[in-house]
């Protein structure tokens, strides 16, 4: 087994390439053809055997430059198999269509992505899928909420705003006892910094956009698990034609090269960020699962290998005093994405929550004085000079 910078490089590719090529080659084909009958036969057989094919016909069904990634992927997280998809929220709404039917139920943890839920409560419910949604990282709320036809749980890890960090272990442990599945959007973690499947997690879902792309340049959604399970979505995804273009699947693939080299970095500087922000007197409280202050500490310490660049923090102050510091800030862009290169910041309540009332958005724990600054690339102490400039100018 090879370490994870090792792995990021080389892992599951063809020690030859075509063409003698160093890199992985962009195949821009949309059709692939057969040098005869006998080779579309072959084709068939390998495809009705339930084999997933690194040789296609329409690029649809997949792309060699595709597949490498898929593999690459997959060697990161430990899994057997990998789909490549458009986007991660692709990635959540295939994997959930295609291993959901009417008149199942699924648990939700609440602070999941906020399109998350909106698509189990507004679309899956349409089709009689029911979703009961449950506080973060209550284990005990997940055993309650169980019902004889419940088919997945699914987390995210760590969660996003709050970066709360549900136990795994124990989360798998009380849904395989009712043969239930655990999907976990492991988006905000990285498989540098944890890797769901090694804890029993059945499916871990990625938005590649984040920190595997690491560039700010890509959309893409990821799928991993065991090859049979990962093969039920792969039929769905087919059919739905969710595909990534040659050229954002050799970009991803680009990226995770330096996939480890980058999360060391995030994880140093959000640590950094993190203490910065917790010492400051203009500072309420500050969200970071590396602090000892963290509701999750000790589980994220136990669990995973870094804490990642995202800091949720709250400005003592209101609504207009918050906005005045992001504003102030002059290193990060305003912008809703993270795990990039450069640093992002946003004010949730006049960003991602706009148009809700005051009481909609404390319903979903969202305060009007939050901000979520996501460090890129940059060193530590210019963005810790740059919160402080901009702490130190607001009244």
């Amino acid at each position: 087994m090879t370490g994870f910078a090792t792995t990021a490089v080389h892992g599951r590719e063809e020690r030859e390439k075509p063409y003698h090529s160093l890199i992985t080659p962009v195949c821009s084909s949309s059709t692939f053809t057969f040098r005869d009958s006998e080779d579309v036969r072959r084709m068939q057989e390998e495809y009705l055997g339930g084999k997933y094919l690194e040789r296609q016909e329409y690029g649809r069904y997949g792309n060699p430059t595709q597949y490498a990634t898929e593999q690459r992927l997959a060697a990161l997280e430990g899994a057997e198999a990998a789909i490549l998809s458009a986007s991660g929220m692709y990635a959540i709404t295939s994997a959930l269509l295609a291993l959901l039917s009417g008149g199942d139920h699924m648990i939700l943890t609440n602070d999941c992505y906020r399109r998350t839920r909106g698509f189990c409560s507004s679309y899956l419910s349409r089709w009689g899928i029911e979703t009961t949604i449950v506080p973060p990282c209550d284990v005990t709320a997940v055993q309650k909420a169980l019902q004889p036809n419940t088919r997945i749980v699914f987390t995210e890890i760590p969660t996003n705003p709050w970066l709360r960090v549900i136990d795994l272990e124990a989360l798998v442990e009380i849904a395989h006892g009712q043969g239930v599945r655990v999907i976990a959007d492991s988006t905000l973690a990285t498989p540098y910094n944890l890797r769901p499947l090694s804890l029993g997690v059945d499916l871990v879902i990625h938005s590649g956009t984040k920190y595997l792309g690491g560039h700010n340049d890509l959309l893409a959604g990821l799928i991993v698990g065991a090859e049979q399970l990962v093969n039920e979505v792969r039929e769905l995804h087919f059919n739905l034609g969710g595909v990534v273009a040659p050229q954002v699947a050799y970009k991803l693939l680009r990226g995770l090269k330096t996939l480890g080299l980058r999360v060391q970095h995030h994880n140093t500087a959000g640590m950094a960020v993190a203490r910065f922000l917790e010492s400051h007197p203009k500072i309420k409280r500050v969200y970071y699962p590396g602090l000892p202050s963290h509701p999750d500490h000790e589980v994220a310490r136990r669990s995973m290998k870094g804490f990642g660049g995202m800091v949720s923090f709250e400005i003592d102050g209101n609504i207009e005093r918050t906005s005045s510091f992001v504003d102030a800030l002059r290193i990060p862009f305003i912008g809703p994405s993270f795990g990039g290169t450069e640093a992002l910041v946003i004010q949730p309540a006049v960003q991602t929550y706009y148009g809700l009332s005051p009481e909609q958005r404390m319903a979903l724990g969202i305060t009007d004085q939050l901000v979520r600054y996501a460090v890129g690339l940059e060193d530590p102490d210019d963005l810790i000079q740059d919160l402080a400039q901009a702490l130190d100018g607001i009244r």
